[in-house]
């Protein structure tokens, strides 16, 4: 770290400084400029006890990190990309991945027929809500262990693999049992505790950002992925709450470069709960791909306006194939494969 001393320091208040650095297990090395002093701290801010704290000094003006706090997610622990193996489905590198289906697991007819389409059109991974965390508690909350039943089933008819909402730490084993994927919702970003238990399952975790969730947060709670022994992750970018109205959320795909940058893991990108509505889901889909996500989340439904949730936002079998169909150029231009 970096301790920048207030100009016109005297040299015995500046020593006081380096002494309290040195107490607290780092090597002080002070550059004395004309005016201003600055001490580099030598030593691993991830053993050592963070110097922010020294700010309460007087004649010390801030305090300033060299080191990213995100160690593991960050691509100076490891420059090439990641790619995650989900059963047998490569989801990085060359693989451009779709996962689709509908918000919320309705009923068999519904989910069984989503998942053929969607297989058809070119999708790998069956998206569905068995519990659906919602605003309004008399909003529908997902048929649950039935939910999971069914997304087992069509799992056994299709061959598509699952990704599935998990909401608390006590749903974490018995989601397991279908789940290829867990998926950590916007609402559950910063539950520390859910995401340790998710990554001691050792599945893939498909972690979305949060509502109004800065992108060093976001990395950071794939960190505590990470530091449990769990490098399968996968970034989601879905929105974010801003001052817009036009839209549910605004999709934020500068963040995607940003993760892509400062990150090796795979970025996924869910338009469909990005916008909030089905009008747009296929031109944010084309931006993603050019963007270089490494695939996407699509809300599918076979009938939207009965949908008994987020229906505004679902398209309908014959929006998904065009969809599909619509990013075959730009995925070659990008040089990946679905």
């Amino acid at each position: 770290m970096i301790v920048v001393i207030k100009p016109n320091t005297p040299k015995d208040k500046i020593e006081e400084v380096m002494e309290e650095v040195q107490r607290l297990g780092y090597e002080p090395r002070p550059i004395y400029g004309a005016q201003q002093t600055v001490i580099a701290a030598i030593g691993d801010e991830r053993t050592h006890h963070t110097l922010e704290s020294l700010n309460v000094l007087p004649q010390v003006e801030t305090v300033l990190r060299v080191q990213k706090r995100f160690k593991m997610v960050s691509r100076e622990s490891h420059p090439a990309n990641s790619v995650v193996d989900v059963d047998g489905i490569p989801v990085g590198g060359d693989k451009f991945v779709v996962m689709a289906g509908p918000c919320s697991v309705e009923s068999e007819e519904q989910l069984l027929t989503t998942a053929r389409a969607v297989k058809a059109a070119g999708a790998s991974i069956l998206r569905g809500g068995a519990y659906k965390p919602r605003t309004s508690p008399y909003e529908f909350q997902g048929l649950g262990k039935e939910g999971l039943r069914l997304l087992d089933l069509a799992k056994r008819e299709t061959g598509l693999k699952i990704i599935t909402e998990v909401l608390s730490e006590r749903d974490v084993e018995h989601v397991c049992q279908t789940a290829d994927i867990l998926q950590i919702g916007a609402r559950n970003a910063q539950n520390f505790q859910l995401l340790i238990e998710a990554a001691r399952s050792g599945k893939p975790i498909l972690l979305k950002r949060g509502l109004s969730q800065r992108i060093e947060e976001w990395l950071l709670g794939a960190e505590y992925i990470l530091a449990e022994g769990n490098s399968n992750v996968l970034f989601c970018e879905r929105g974010i709450r801003t001052f817009e109205t036009y839209t549910r959320n605004t999709l934020d795909l500068s963040a995607v470069a940003v993760a892509k940058k400062e990150s090796h893991l795979p970025v996924i990108v869910d338009p469909s709960q990005g916008c909030g509505r089905a009008d747009l889901v296929r031109v944010l889909c084309q931006g993603a791909v050019a963007m270089g996500a490494d695939g996407l989340l699509i809300e599918v439904h076979p009938n939207p306006a009965e949908a008994l949730s987020d229906g505004q936002q679902q398209i309908d079998f014959g929006g998904f194939k065009a969809l599909m169909q619509d990013l075959q150029p730009l995925l070659a231009a990008m040089r990946r494969t679905v």
